[in-house]
């Protein structure tokens, strides 16, 4: 449930300008937190967008271990995007210029004070 609310939600972030049904973008990609703490927000904006859009997980959670499918539209085109999460305080990491036209798949990870994430 709470993960088709999750594709639910990245869908219509897409679709306010659409009118039709939505489809699998080439952006699509599964997002995996290894981070070793619950993500309580996940905000992703074209690399070229001066602000981040709404909070994808709504009033979901991501627990350390757990994925999400992120999808998009089928119209959606831009290449580069940038993915922000946080914290149940507010703390934030963002990775930026990720061409998620050639990820399928991004694992966060967080260790000594330091933020990675694998792409494949």
């Amino acid at each position: 449930m709470k993960q088709t609310f999750l594709t639910l939600s990245v869908v219509s972030l897409f679709l306010f300008a659409h009118q039709h049904t939505a489809l699998a973008g080439d952006q699509d990609f599964t997002l995996v937190n290894k981070t070793g703490v619950e993500i309580h927000a996940l905000h992703v904006s074209p690399a070229d967008a001066n602000k981040w859009g709404p909070d994808i997980l709504g009033k979901d959670t991501l627990e350390d271990g757990q994925s999400v499918e992120i999808k998009f539209h089928e119209d959606e085109e831009a290449e580069k995007w940038d993915l922000r999460i946080e914290d149940k305080d507010g703390h934030a990491i963002e990775w930026e210029d990720l061409n998620l036209m050639k990820i399928s798949k991004i694992t966060l990870h967080y260790s000594d004070g330091k933020a990675t994430a694998e792409v494949e």
